[in-house]
């Protein structure tokens, strides 16, 4: 099989996109350290569990939905227990399951850590880039994303047609 290697475009492109995936989440967690004294992964957790309409979610839940593994999300549980943000509790009819839930203390912190947050994702991305930019960034997003999510399953990766609508995953709000 013939070497593939990346066109000049591609390599410039894709060195940028390493460049920005290492210095975007650094600056974010800086901003939001500073601004709230929350980590970017304690913010991570307290977004999901804000999203729910009462606040709680079972521990793998979360974990799947922040792609985290078991002992990764339980060593942050802890830590954010220790703080008051959130709390356990055992599971009604299931002995073995649990819940994670927000306490006053850890909405409180969503709530004052959310719009400076947001204020500097627009500042850094999305003053950046024109509506139509931002639409093709988006749709950029979508197809990679379904290209990993197809590789994972052992598909070959397509590219979606036109039209067709990808789950986006949300974006920190």
């Amino acid at each position: 099989m013939a070497e593939r290697w990346l066109s000049a475009a591609q390599q410039r492109v894709w060195r940028s996109y390493i460049q920005l995936e290492r210095l975007l989440p650094a600056r974010l967690g800086r901003e939001l350290q500073a601004a709230s004294g929350l980590s970017g992964p304690e913010y991570e957790v307290l977004v999901n569990l804000s999203e729910e309409p009462a606040g709680r979610l079972r521990p793998y839940q979360l974990g799947e939905r922040m792609l985290w593994e078991q002992s990764r999300l339980s060593h942050q549980l802890s830590r954010m227990q220790r703080r008051g943000l959130v709390m356990r509790e055992e599971c009604p009819g299931d002995g073995r399951g649990a819940f994670v839930f927000l306490t006053p203390a850890g909405w409180a912190a969503i709530r004052a850590a959310a719009p400076p947050h947001v204020d500097m994702v627009r500042k850094l991305v999305f003053d950046q880039l024109t509506e139509a930019e931002a639409e093709v960034f988006g749709a950029a997003c979508d197809k990679i994303l379904a290209a990993i999510a197809k590789s994972a399953s052992g598909d070959p990766p397509d590219a979606p047609e036109c039209g067709d609508v990808i789950e986006r995953v949300p974006v920190d709000e």
